[in-house]
């Protein structure tokens, strides 16, 4: 897809409600106060020597980059949001509130934006090295914890 496709997908994800209980459906996954889409995935990397896993981390960076400069033209810089202490707190027992939950198993850091009373994400997932690189997108109502 291309980044203007993406900020179509974003625009039609902020003008969504939230469902009363947490669902996945396809590339989407949603509960009270939140949704993520995948706007794309890289291969999977089950049999990969190495070579194939560098080349589609750069080509996800490339499409992270150009739509984080997309979002930020539109509603100016981000927050960036380190998600390992969050890791940490669940880790310890911590009850962590969706979809930052979610969202610290699978990166280390979001780009935020807030807009309209709502938080726009943007990152980069992975939730293995053998699993596909994945851009995410979210609107969520929950603050970060």
């Amino acid at each position: 897809m291309t980044t203007a496709e993406h900020l179509e997908t974003i625009d039609r994800l902020r003008a969504q409600g939230f469902p009363p209980e947490p669902a996945v459906s396809g590339d989407q996954s949603s509960g009270p106060g939140y949704r993520l889409v995948q706007l794309s995935r890289t291969r999977d990397f089950w049999d990969d020597d190495g070579s194939g896993r560098e080349e589609a981390a750069d080509q996800i960076s490339a499409e992270y980059g150009a739509l984080t400069q997309a979002l930020t033209d539109r509603w100016g810089p981000p927050q960036v949001f380190g998600l390992a202490s969050l890791l940490d707190r669940g880790l310890d027992g911590e009850e962590i509130p969706e979809p930052w939950n979610e969202l610290c198993n699978t990166t280390d850091h979001v780009h935020l934006w807030r807009v309209e009373g709502r938080w726009l994400l943007m990152c980069v997932a992975q939730w293995d090295k053998e699993f596909p690189f994945m851009l995410l997108a979210g609107v969520t109502v929950v603050d970060p914890p």
